[in-house]
């Protein structure tokens, strides 16, 4: 099982994700909602396309744009459409039943941003 944790509270759970740049996206359905709330921070991939963000709450401690997701991705991010990825504070820990990974993907050598991330509004990008 993979979950994603901050402030010692499991936020995401699932038997898998996909990964891709390192970064692994859990499906939807995985998030513990409650501690999820829209950001408008927003960022350009030229090959997976926009992402939105999530500000993760818990116990009143808010970390700003700690999750994204590709809502429309282009035609080769398909596999991580509304997947959702972490990045910061948030641990990401586990075993997967079953990985998927994208073809495509490239490994990110720079603090887990790849550097051809455009931010667009707000803090934007994955640090």
């Amino acid at each position: 099982m993979m979950r994603a944790i901050w402030n010692e509270t499991v936020i995401a759970e699932s038997p898998r994700t996909v990964r891709v740049e390192g970064n692994d996206y859990f499906p939807p359905e995985s998030l513990h909602r409650q501690y999820f709330a829209d950001s408008p921070s927003r960022s350009l991939c030229p090959w997976k396309g926009l992402a939105s963000y999530y500000n993760v709450i818990v116990n009143g401690e808010v970390h700003p744009d700690a999750a994204w997701y590709y809502p429309k991705p282009s035609p080769l991010a398909r596999k991580i459409k509304n997947h959702v990825a972490f990045w910061g504070e948030v641990q990401v820990e586990g075993t997967q039943e079953r990985a998927t990974t994208e073809a495509t993907a490239i490994e990110s050598t720079d603090d887990q941003r790849p550097s051809w991330l455009a931010r667009l509004t707000g803090r934007g990008a994955p640090r």
